[in-house]
């Protein structure tokens, strides 16, 4: 029985999507509860492109560091 990977952008579509569906303040453990089978590197580079973007915003930093979405994204 042969494996079957996602379709490319599957994963980030998942983090960006379980983003969204966050209302209020979010950690990444949290995150990465709602996206299984997405490894934590994954989780934490679409968290930064989110945070480029300006779509999101990190508050604090280490491990108890929350994050939420920025101004009209919430």
């Amino acid at each position: 029985m042969a494996h079957q990977k996602s379709p490319r952008g599957a994963k980030t579509e998942q983090v960006v999507t379980a983003v969204k569906a966050f209302s209020g303040t979010f950690t990444l453990n949290e995150l990465e509860h709602v996206c299984m089978g997405v490894s934590r590197d994954m989780v934490r580079k679409v968290l930064r492109d989110l945070k480029k973007s300006e779509f999101v915003e990190c508050l604090g930093r280490g491990p108890g560091a929350v994050w939420r979405k920025k101004g009209k994204n919430r």
